[in-house]
């Protein structure tokens, strides 16, 4: 059983790479084989070839149900036609709401779709919604106060599922796609409209309705009773499984101590609180809840101890809006029951194989995400560690117990601490040296202390609720302090480079042979399979040659230029929301999964938050030697810059053999006050041998002429980054001429609400014989400067069956 479920498994990891799905009739054909190799198998009267049959013919079982599910999931797309356009639906609020400053966001079952003449279009089952009360600097109107399981009418406009694309970093479209969410989309406020935005009913009964209800009661308990408490985010994800509230400040300290996977409805949690119930309801059982009616006689106090552990775990589970990962815990918990319960309890490994089926049965997707494989990693590691390590002591005292129990979580706090060192370093790129005193600190304060006291205070009676949230809160408090003052330590998280696969595969063979039970000869050798991980340095292009990643971050700008000792950061992306821009959504991920930790230099090309929204990220992060920006002195990211400069042209330097040339904006530009900050844009060329590229920001047809008037000699560029993102006020003729690249970039957002580029502007360079490439169809590009230009598209390098063009 064990060996297929596992290669049941590496099938559905397999599909999950693909760039494209099999069709109906060749899924057909690869179920007429795994049927063949199954009956095969079954005749078969040798054991190892059973065994490797029936690998082989539950890979292929899995591949095909993946496969299954991606072509049931991705027919529920929205048509292409009725993307930017209106929609009135009617339907419920299907998930916990969230509120941010510009207004709410929430998911929205459809039922029906009305029509204000014309063809109906057919929506998918659910919806991704914001209700924005405000978008920038205008003021939309007042939104509704939406609740879970409400029936509302709403006019929407939608778009088909589409995320940034970039190493290293979130994959929102697949997170979409196993969420079941193929549209997303924005609710229109507009008051002339026949369909009016109105709440229909006040409640929908159905189990998820009320799951959802509950969760956002609970949630509103416990803000109410912490008002504007910095950790009240902290205890409402400790209770319903919302993470949304907990700053990305505390996030950052939680996740640099190691403790992130606490502040959570986490496995460790869930199986707490299950054993807990289950412990009480075995002592009450076995004395008949005090009434003398002899219930063990009725029902072995076992059977309902276990009955009781799983009905709780699957509440507590059903409280974090049955997450993905509390999922895993709940299924490991209800094999284990019915084994119980049946009599049948078999081996740890059984119960682990049985629970990683159960899930990727149920969530073909699971085995995309870090948790996945840390969680059954960690288990598995644990077992194999402990082979060979049981003692049978027929009787002990008090302190042998509490000192064999001692050891017991110390040995397994060690196993999984080293255990799990070359995943986490394959999956994050770092760890943190600290984990294991904060967790000895987090685990017993958090699970025994402050999960217990928050679900009391959430569902106990006022004042006692208030009490015991006011002490939950004070725990975590005292803990977030602590671990403030543990992660400000400099070796608090030591990172590397992602690991090469030949790297992992080696060091995963010295952890198993550091880890292998007793009587293995010389364990301490494993460390030295862990050499080539720990030596792992960051990559740098050649002596002579230049590498620029163009990063996806929406509409928005930012480069990393790379030479053979150097980097430079050209632009930092948008600003999202007060907690999530282009630097720690996008560059950050990338810098730390390639182990870079300082940059040589930072350009803010101008003030526009498309450009300059994720420079404060990047300064509190990593190292910057110097930046140069066109902003104002009192700007907070002149504040924050480490030795600014103003951009001036004329400016130049070198670095390993590479020629930066600083081409605009004049100096006298900052004595005018009728310029935009467009107009100041840092012009950056860059010339490497015979090749070049010219970084423009958004200056505009005026700037261009300028240019034309007093540097047309210098523009002239292999690759130019196209100005304004394609702007209609920008890329004239004369000034393409002059600069007459090879090859264009377009930073623009999917569906952008400025239409960039402009459909005559990026048909301009079509007439110019210019390649063109956008990165909201690309994704990430990245440019090679060397003998000659080479370029890779991220999503065509990395292609996926969930990703369109």
């Amino acid at each position: 059983m064990r060996s297929a479920i596992i290669g049941f498994v590496l099938g559905v990891v397999c599909l999950q790479q693909q760039a494209s799905l099999l069709q109906w009739d060749y899924l057909g054909l690869l179920f007429a084989a795994a049927f063949l190799i199954f009956f095969i198998r079954f005749k078969s009267s040798y054991p190892h070839v059973r065994l490797a049959l029936g690998f082989v013919g539950a890979g292929i079982a899995g591949f095909i149900w993946a496969s299954v599910f991606a072509h049931a999931y991705l027919s529920q797309e929205l048509p292409g036609e009725w993307e930017g356009r209106d929609i009135t639906v009617i339907g419920t609020i299907d998930s916990l709401p969230h509120e941010f400053p510009q207004g709410v966001r929430f998911n929205f079952a459809v039922e029906q779709v009305l029509a204000e003449g014309g063809k109906l279009p057919l929506l998918p089952s659910k919806l991704s919604l914001s209700w924005y009360s405000s978008f920038g600097n205008q003021e939309l109107g007042p939104i509704g106060d939406v609740r879970p399981g409400e029936r509302w009418q709403l006019t929407v406009r939608l778009k088909r599922p589409h995320g940034n694309a970039n190493s290293y970093a979130f994959d929102y479209e697949v997170w979409l796609l196993e969420q079941n969410l193929r549209a997303t989309g924005a609710v229109r406020q507009d008051a002339n409209r026949m369909y009016k935005n109105q709440r229909l009913g006040s409640f929908v009964w159905s189990f998820g309705n009320v799951v959802e209800l509950s969760r956002a009661w609970l949630r509103q308990r416990i803000n109410a009773a912490l008002p504007d408490r910095p950790y009240a985010g902290v205890l409402v994800a400790l209770v319903v499984g919302d993470q949304r509230e907990v700053s990305q400040s505390d996030w950052k300290v939680f996740n640099r101590t190691g403790i992130g996977h606490l502040i959570s409805i986490s496995g460790l949690h869930i199986t707490m609180i299950a054993g807990l119930f289950a412990g009480l309801v075995y002592w009450l059982w076995r004395r008949s809840f005090f009434t003398g009616a002899q219930l063990p006689l009725l029902l072995p106090a076992q059977k309902a101890a276990a009955l009781a552990g799983a009905l709780m775990a699957f509440v507590y589970v059903a409280l974090a809006g049955f997450g993905v990962p509390a999922q895993r815990t709940l299924y490991m918990l209800m094999v284990i029951a019915t084994a119980l319960w049946c009599g049948r309890l078999t081996s740890v490994s059984h119960v682990l194989c049985l629970a990683l089926g159960i899930v990727v049965v149920l969530d073909p997707w699971a085995v995309l995400w870090p948790g996945f494989w840390l969680s059954f990693g960690a288990v598995a590691i644990i077992l194999f560690a402990g082979v060979g390590r049981v003692q049978y002591v027929q009787k002990e005292s008090r302190y042998g117990k509490w000192r064999k129990a001692w050891n017991a979580a110390s040995h397994t706090q060690y196993v999984v601490t080293l255990g799990l060192v070359p995943l986490t370093l394959l999956l994050f790129g770092q760890i943190s040296l600290i984990s294991p005193l904060a967790n000895a600190v987090a685990i017993p304060l958090v699970s025994f202390v402050v999960t217990p006291l928050a679900l009391a205070g959430s569902l106990a009676p006022a004042p006692l609720a208030g009490w015991l949230l006011q002490l939950a809160h004070a725990c975590v408090a005292l803990l977030a302090s602590c671990l403030e003052s543990l992660s400000a330590l400099s070796y608090a998280v030591w990172n590397t480079p992602i690991p090469s696969t030949w790297m992992f595969v080696v060091a995963m063979l010295g952890t198993l042979w550091l880890l292998a039970p007793r009587g293995w000869p010389s364990r301490w050798l494993g460390l030295i399979c862990w050499l080539p991980l720990l030596c792992n340095q960051p990559t740098h292009p050649k002596e002579g040659e230049m590498t620029v990643t163009a990063f996806d971050v929406g509409q928005g700008m930012a480069l990393l230029v790379e030479t053979a000792q150097h980097r430079l950061l050209y632009d930092t992306g948008p600003f999202y929301s007060p907690e999530s821009d282009g630097g720690n959504r996008v560059i950050l991920p990338y810098l730390d999964a390639r182990g870079i930790s300082r940059l040589d230099a930072v350009v803010v090309s101008h003030n526009d938050n498309d450009h300059s929204g994720g420079a404060l990220s990047i300064f509190q992060h990593v190292k910057v030697g110097w930046v140069a920006s066109s902003l104002a002195a009192g700007s907070a990211i002149v504040t924050a810059a480490p030795n600014h400069r103003r951009c001036e042209a004329g400016q130049a330097w070198e670095w390993d053999g590479i020629r930066f040339e600083m081409l605009q904006p004049a100096a006298p530009s900052y004595d005018s006050q009728k310029w935009k900050p467009n107009a100041r844009s840092c012009m950056l060329k860059i010339t490497q041998g015979l090749h070049s590229i010219l970084l423009p920001g958004d200056i505009e047809a005026v700037q261009e002429q300028e240019l034309l008037n007093g540097s047309a000699d210098k523009l002239q560029a292999t690759v130019l980054l196209a100005p304004h993102h394609g702007s209609g006020t920008s890329s004239t003729a004369p000034f393409l001429q002059a600069v007459r690249p090879e090859l264009a970039l377009f930073q623009v957002g999917y569906r952008n609400r400025f239409h960039h580029p402009k459909p005559e502007v990026f048909a301009r360079y079509a007439d110019f014989g210019i390649k063109r490439l956008r990165t909201d169809e690309s994704g990430a590009i990245t440019l090679q400067f060397g003998a000659g230009l080479e370029f890779s598209e991220y999503r065509s390098e990395h292609a996926r069956y969930w990703y369109h063009r």
